[in-house]
This record gives C-alpha cells, structure tokens and sequence, in this order.
C-alpha cells in the first residue's frame, strides 16, 4: 500500500492572495523602515518616530567620505585626558579649622594618581599664607610644592594627583587675630583630613 499526500496543493486564488498579502508587507517595511533610514525619505513620519531619519545623515555622511575612511567612521576618537574613568565613588567634603595668630594647620585629601577633586576654601576674620603641596607614602619630610600664596583670603580650582598620595594645603595666621579655614572638596579621592 503506498502512502499518498494528503494536504491538498493551494489553489490559485490562495496563491494569489498569499502573494498580495507579501507584497503589501514588503511595502510597509519599505515605506516605514527603510526609506527613512537608508534615504532620509519619511511619507508616513514613523521613521522618525523610530529614530530611524538620522541614520540616513550617517550613511550619506559616509557616502562622501573616501573609501579608505569609510571603516573607521563608527569609531570616535577623543583626544587623551578629556575623559578619566575611576573606580572610586563621587564624594563630597566640608571641612573647617581655626588657626590662632602665628598658628599653621593643614588640610589633604589621601589620592591615588590621576584621581581628580574641585575645591573652594576661604578664610573669615583675615587672611593666611598658604602652600599647596602634596606628599608620597613614606616620604618623610619630602614634599612637592605646587604653589604658594601670601595673605590670601580664599581660593578655588580644580586638582589632579600628580602622584599617589596625600595633596592639600597648609595655613599660617600671620595676623593678630584668629582666623577660621572652611574647606570644601568635591571628587575622586578616598578621604579629607586635617593632618596632625
């Protein structure tokens, strides 16, 4: 006995309407998804709905370009040191001393190299001297000085460690009157302290 199909085959209008109902599919997608982003051409505006209209502007972009180009135009190159990347949690600090007439103190962040703050310090009652500067592990009484400033009332900027450990300032009252230090630190660094 030999075994014999059973499903009948379609008939010409189930053909016909099965080609119809692809074709109309093909021209939805056509119209909706690949003239918007191949060609910039958007009848219906569901391309740009789709945010499909902008990659007509990178493929006619590329289009100019010479071909030697065309396989590095996905790449964005920026140039070294406009973005740092850290481990470390954004934090924020705010910190105050009060240094009696020919008193010094110092205030210093513990970083590690690269790592970044904004700071903001100001003086009320007078005015101090002042030398920021920033000191290794285990370096003694070695330091490095990155700038000095005399009878200085507030200052403010932004700091990059230059190497790994503690970076700061330190104050002299060289007035006759107390002064009091508010320090305000914000950025990549593991803590602020006023150093003994």
């Amino acid at each position: 006995m030999s075994a014999h199909n059973t499903h009948p085959l379609p008939t010409l209008k189930q053909l016909f309407k099965a080609t119809g109902i692809a074709l109309l599919a093909a021209a939805a997608i056509l119209i909706t998804t690949v003239l918007p982003s191949e060609f910039g051409i958007d009848p219906t505006g569901i391309g740009k709905a789709m945010g499909l209209t902008g990659l007509s502007a990178t493929n006619a972009e590329a289009a100019k370009m010479p071909k030697s180009m065309e396989t590095t135009l996905p790449v964005v190159q920026t140039p070294a040191g406009i973005v740092t990347k850290t481990e470390l949690p954004l934090r924020s600090d705010e910190m105050s001393l009060t240094l009696q007439p020919g008193e010094g103190a110092e205030i210093k962040a513990t970083m590690r190299k690269g790592e970044q703050f904004v700071y903001n310090w100001a003086i009320e009652g007078g005015t101090a001297n002042v030398d920021m500067h920033g000191e290794k592990p285990n370096a003694g009484d070695k330091f490095t000085s990155y700038w000095k400033g005399q009878q200085l009332s507030g200052d403010k900027g932004t700091f990059v460690a230059p190497f790994d450990g503690t970076h700061g300032w330190f104050w002299r009252n060289r007035g006759d009157k107390p002064v009091t230090v508010t320090v305000m630190a914000s950025g990549f660094y593991e803590k602020l302290a006023q150093m003994k």
